[in-house]
């Protein structure tokens, strides 16, 4: 954003890596001002960012919001994962709604020059003719309820933003997983059996909450304005995570993942589609262009942050909204 101070809105900041990425925010210099907007208020204590509680298909609120600001960068964490924080169903609705409200928003920012938004590999899709690695040029071709989200969501920006000098960069993340994030994945992989592909041995990569939180900073202050696969260095298969966890190994064929994922939900871990592709079928992509592009690449690997998933004290299942309500 050249030598200039920037104003950012910050999408979604009632999440974990919302209030993660505003928190890094508030310690950069080249950062003027913070304010960010979300259906729940931020999980931890900020100092200098503004917060407004707004519903996601609230266009008149969001508008307000964006106008009083006038940003130079938007970056919208605006996106629920299903099964995250709610259920499949509210997780696309709140993700449209948001997404439509916010884009509409800033086409009447006149100082808006950049968004960057949080996607997923999952846009990739997996089997087939898929590469098992995709990088940044691969077709969008996904095959779960998440990766669809992220690909409509991607092409939403797309469209609001064609013929405007905006530049949007989407991060394609690796499959978020930290201690105080509501991850599906790492949820599963707490429970007290941890199923694995008994016929095959699928890969994949995951990210940590901090270096997520790191990559929003880094592409918001550079503007790459590009796509850009954002996961952490390694990998490990199914059975790797059985033998780090030291929790029951539960092999499954094909028909089981059904009754496991019944399983699993009634230990409070529901399994969405998404989660079961990357144990049954691994999750890969090529990061290589992490490093030119944000002049930084993840600090923890795959097996770093799978072996402190372990360690981490249990954490209980509690809506914000409820959290907020409980300590008013």
């Amino acid at each position: 954003m050249g030598g200039s101070r920037t104003r950012i809105l910050v999408t979604g900041m009632g999440g974990q890596l919302g209030s993660l990425v505003a928190s890094e925010l508030e310690g950069q210099p080249w950062v003027e001002r913070i304010v960010g907007i979300d259906l729940d208020p931020p999980r931890r204590r900020l100092s200098q960012a503004t917060f407004h509680l707004v519903e996601p298909a609230d266009l008149v609120r969001t508008s307000a919001v964006v106008k009083e600001l006038d940003p130079h960068v938007i970056v919208h964490l605006g996106v629920w994962e299903p099964d995250a924080r709610v259920n499949a169903r509210l997780a696309e609705h709140h993700t449209r709604l948001a997404a439509e409200s916010v884009f509409s928003a800033g086409r009447r920012a006149p100082s808006l020059r950049h968004v960057v938004l949080r996607s997923g590999i999952e846009v990739y899709g997996r089997g087939g003719d898929r590469p098992d690695r995709p990088d940044e040029n691969t077709p969008l071709a996904p095959t779960s309820q998440y990766g669809r989200m992220l690909m409509h969501l991607e092409h939403a920006a797309d469209r609001s933003f064609n013929g405007t000098p905006v530049k949007v960069t989407s991060l394609r993340l690796a499959p978020v997983i930290g201690p105080h994030i509501p991850s599906p994945l790492g949820r599963l992989l707490r429970l007290p059996f941890v199923p694995f592909n008994v016929l095959s041995s699928p890969r994949y990569s995951v990210l940590h909450e901090a270096d997520a939180a790191r990559a929003f900073v880094l592409a918001a202050r550079r503007a790459p304005g590009t796509p850009i696969n954002v996961v952490a260095p390694g990998e490990v298969s199914g059975f790797d995570t059985v033998r780090r966890s030291k929790h029951i190994p539960l092999p499954l064929l094909g028909p089981e993942w059904a009754i496991t994922r019944r399983v699993a939900h009634l230990f409070g871990a529901p399994v969405p589609e998404h989660v079961v592709e990357v144990l049954h079928r691994g999750r890969l992509a090529d990061s290589s262009q992490c490093e030119p592009l944000l002049g930084w690449s993840p600090e923890m690997s795959t097996r770093e942050v799978v072996d402190s998933l372990f360690s981490w004290e249990g954490v209980v299942r509690t809506p914000a909204r409820r959290a907020w309500e409980v300590a008013s």
